[in-house]
């Protein structure tokens, strides 16, 4: 990105750099700031790749596909790589057209990706058969190599998370546990709730513990409720979200 911007004069670099590393620290948190930091960035410099691409990934996080989309197809004719192909594909999903994500699953491009930009298009291609309640279809694409690998890569839980969730979608409850507790195994870093899932299925109930005497609790600890287990945080477990499928 910094060689792309060194095709632009010293001060406009500057400018247009700074506006991208907000959209980057912005985009997980605050993804409607990150793309008004992303939209600054693009009128500053429209015809630097990595600007074309963090707009696209802006407006993709807002959920502006047609947007995202185009983008997308920008940096890809700017600079002839198809490492974006399953995003765009994934905008496809998101502006209603499953069956043309299917199709571009099809494509030559995909035997261009690397392993992970495969198995990302793996992840787009199984979300979109569930679009179109092809469920039995999205459990067979997600049966790979690399989801019977013990091997934990980055790709891993993602790939686990998404099988487990069609399992269980499909009525195959006790494969989706055996899942989820994989899925527990390679997320690390806790970027699933599979936990949460694991936890629904086991029927285990998280309660919030108040105490509704409502008196100061420090004024007699034998009366303090004990608590029956962590917080419950809630956690949304809607799989449209698309890379949970």
């Amino acid at each position: 990105m910094r060689q792309e911007l060194m095709s632009l004069p010293k001060t406009l670099a500057e400018d247009v750099a700074k506006n991208l590393v907000m959209v980057a620290r912005l985009i997980d948190e605050d993804p409607d700031e990150a793309y008004e930091y992303s939209r600054i960035a693009l009128r500053l410099a429209s015809r630097v790749a990595a600007v074309r691409e963090a707009a696209g990934f802006a407006a993709y996080a807002t959920q502006k596909y047609t947007e995202a989309l185009a983008e997308f197809r920008a940096t890809k004719r700017m600079t002839g790589t198809v490492d974006l192909w399953p995003v765009m594909a994934d905008c496809e999903r998101g502006l209603g057209r499953p069956e043309r994500a299917m199709a571009m699953a099809g494509e030559p491009e995909v035997q261009k990706l690397d392993k992970a930009g495969q198995v990302e298009m793996r992840l787009v291609a199984a979300g979109a058969r569930r679009d179109m309640g092809q469920i039995d279809a999205a459990i067979v694409t997600l049966q790979s190599p690399e989801l019977a690998s013990n091997s934990v890569q980055p790709w891993t839980a993602r790939l686990r998370y998404a099988y487990a969730d069609a399992l269980l979608a499909a009525g195959r409850e006790d494969e989706a546990r055996e899942w989820f507790a994989k899925t527990i195994e390679s997320d690390k870093d806790g970027s699933t709730d599979a936990s949460d899932r694991l936890a629904e299925l086991e029927g285990v109930e998280f309660v919030d513990v108040e105490d509704e005497s409502g008196e100061d609790e420090s004024d007699d600890e034998s009366d303090a409720p004990l608590a029956d287990g962590p917080d419950h945080d809630g956690t949304d477990h809607d799989t449209a979200d698309r890379d949970r499928d």
